[in-house]
């Protein structure tokens, strides 16, 4: 699932395969669901299990039930893009993700988020689009020379209620407040400057390390709480660097996993 949205977007101009939001008047949010289907494990297979889902378009899922001792009629849904098993996660973020991932480089605020049961492959995924989003937005920087750009990355954790800097080694609670001009935010949350895509796949892999995870029936390693990583971009037109009023542009997105949940924010 996928939001952007910002107080100016109207027309959509085409950044390396994806569309991102750029001026206008007015306002436009927008929200996309897709879906992704599963492939039975190995441990599944192995007892004999089926599937309940299945896929028949690029657009709809059936829902049946696998117990021959309740049967029900098959029910069918629909979303913006339903993925089928055998889809790889390049698949995913091209047709499903990049539209929102990119339209960061244009200043807009978006978000991209998992939600689902234990060891239905939200980590999984959202890892891969992740290294997708951030792997297009350095290709971007890197073809756009008339701007510097900075980024900084943040990511916490959400267990029983308590809000934790994954970046920082102390066992902290941090508290959340509401301002006026922010929004709601972390008091004293961790925000680093990469120094480059290295950088910032070194500070994911410290957040994994700290991430709360336990075995369940279904997952031997599965995540147990809500994780959000914050990747913040800010640029500035070169010709302008120095001067006193040079021309800025600053969004954000965000990536989040919870037990049913996993978003990535950009900005």
């Amino acid at each position: 699932m996928g939001a952007i949205g910002g107080d100016e977007m109207a027309q959509w101009d085409k950044v390396d395969g994806g569309e991102v939001a750029n001026g206008g008047a007015g306002r436009l949010e927008k929200i996309l669901v897709s879906v992704r289907l599963r492939p039975l494990s190995e441990k599944e297979i192995a007892r004999g299990d089926l599937s309940e889902w299945e896929c028949i378009s690029d657009t709809t899922v059936i829902a049946r039930s696998a117990f021959p001792d309740r049967p029900t009629a098959p029910t069918a849904y629909s979303f913006d893009r339903v993925f089928h098993s055998d889809c790889d996660t390049k698949e995913v973020y091209e047709e499903g993700a990049k539209e929102v991932a990119l339209s960061v480089v244009s200043g807009i605020n978006s978000s991209i988020f998992a939600y689902g049961q234990t060891s239905s492959g939200k980590t999984y995924t959202m890892t891969g689009i992740t290294e997708c989003t951030v792997s297009d937005i350095y290709d971007y920087i890197g073809k756009h020379e008339e701007r510097a750009f900075v980024l900084k990355f943040s990511a916490l954790e959400i267990y029983n209620e308590v809000v934790r800097d994954l970046l920082s080694s102390e066992n902290t609670s941090l508290r959340l407040w509401d301002d006026a001009e922010k929004g709601t935010y972390v008091e004293n949350l961790k925000e680093v400057i990469l120094r480059d895509w290295n950088h910032l796949k070194e500070l994911i892999s410290v957040c994994e390390a700290q991430r709360r995870t336990g075995e369940t029936y279904l997952n031997e390693n599965s995540s147990r709480s809500h994780q959000i990583l914050k990747l913040t971009i800010e640029s500035s037109v070169r010709e302008f660097l120095g001067k006193d009023k040079p021309t800025t542009l600053a969004a954000s997105v965000e990536v989040n996993v919870h037990l049913r949940h996993y978003q990535l924010v950009l900005g």
